[in-house]
């Protein structure tokens, strides 16, 4: 899988937990958090382009592919996720604040993470993916966000993992890599490279368990019956006060079908140093659909 020039395995013990990066470069640490259901190869073309001037690293989360996947729920709440993050930018930076990147479930880390220790970051950048003050918001009152995230009432039940797996895969496989194979974002060996990477033992409940453990998405009924208040995300702290006071990029598939665009009004109120880039004719996965764009806005961002 690794053929792109110079990217390399590195196995880190970070947190408790033993983590598969892929590494590319030296330099400032620039950090890529992948979202679900993915891995480190979402960020393969930004590893290619960072590589080059930074120390460009591309973790598989806990419970990802090649990541150790702990048994525990527990083990999957916001605030060990976070510590995760920390350990691996402890690993790899040269006591200099680093660069953060996220996506989908790595940009919702990257938000709770940049609230908690902005004191590691010099800047944060953010790909399609909620700050958690505003999509608790959207969950509670927007009707079109709370059928968009339907689907992660799915992801929480006992019966996920049969579903999503059923037929090799084939829900994960027209949701995510057939719409990109249509628009020529993925190849036959992209398509490969991700069921493996589904099919690592343990990997699929492992990705489920973020939901679960952080209880992401409209809650039924049954479960705050049962949970009282922990029926609602632990992402490390209470989303209204997560106040991000670092500079911050976000860039925007306007045509996500899963985070509505409503996710951006009255972003600046969390982050008062905010630059925001949307992308029109871009979906949820914009990181494959305009890695060309997604690199410009990026590099433009970190060097301005």
């Amino acid at each position: 899988m690794l053929n792109s020039d110079h990217l390399e395995d590195v196995y880190v013990r970070a947190n408790g937990v033993r983590l598969h990066c892929v590494t590319r470069g030296k330099g400032p640490l620039i950090l890529f958090l992948h979202g679900f259901p993915e891995f480190w190869y979402e960020w393969k073309n930004q590893l290619g382009e960072f590589g080059k001037d930074f120390c460009a690293v591309a973790p598989d989360l806990r419970g990802y592919n090649l990541s150790e996947k702990p048994v525990e729920l527990e083990q999957y709440r916001g605030k060990v996720l976070i510590e995760d993050i920390r350990a691996l930018a402890d690993h790899f930076r040269q006591n200099d604040r680093i660069f953060l990147v996220g996506h989908d479930w790595g940009g919702a880390l990257a938000w709770a993470f940049a609230a908690a220790y902005p004191d590691y970051l010099k800047k944060l950048i953010i790909v399609n993916a909620p700050h958690p003050g505003i999509f608790a918001r959207l969950l509670a009152s927007d009707p079109a966000q709370q059928e968009a995230s339907r689907y992660m009432i799915v992801f929480r039940s006992p019966n996920a993992e049969a579903i999503l797996s059923a037929n090799n895969y084939a829900v994960l496989a027209e949701n995510v890599l057939a719409s990109l194979e249509k628009t020529g974002a993925f190849t036959e060996a992209d398509r490969a490279a991700y069921l493996e990477a589904w099919s690592q033992p343990g990997a699929l409940t492992g990705g489920l368990n973020y939901y679960r453990a952080n209880h992401l998405g409209p809650a039924e009924r049954s479960e705050v019956a049962a949970e009282g208040d922990h029926a609602t995300s632990h992402f490390g702290a209470e989303p209204a006060q997560m106040v991000v006071k670092v500079p911050t990029l976000v860039i925007w598939g306007e045509k996500d079908t899963a985070l509505i665009s409503r996710n951006l009004d009255g972003l600046e109120k969390f982050v008062p140093q905010l630059t925001i880039k949307r992308v029109p004719d871009a979906s949820h996965w914009v990181v494959h659909e305009k890695p060309s764009d997604v690199n410009r806005y990026i590099r433009e961002f970190a060097q301005g």
